[in-house]
């Protein structure tokens, strides 16, 4: 999967605006901005594939032949 996907972009940019907040705020330099972004793209690509693969539909389960789904036949006994 594509770090650069849409939901991936749209989740850290959502991720970062805490971030983009502080440093306009002056809380945090340009430096530390450009050093928390890719973590923020980290963060939402993560989320993104954690949420994938718990949405994933389960597999089927393999289907048996019909000599497995027939019973063995007792022996029988001669006497």
């Amino acid at each position: 999967m594509s770090p650069f996907r849409g939901d991936v972009l749209l989740l850290a940019a959502l991720f970062a605006l805490p971030v983009v907040a502080l440093t306009l705020r002056g809380d945090l330099s340009t430096q530390d901005l450009t050093a928390r972004l890719p973590w923020c793209l980290l963060a939402g690509w993560l989320v993104v594939s954690v949420v994938r693969f718990a949405a994933r539909p389960a597999a089927p389960a393999p289907a048996r032949g019909a000599a497995a789904a027939e019973p063995t036949p007792a022996p029988e006994d001669a006497g």
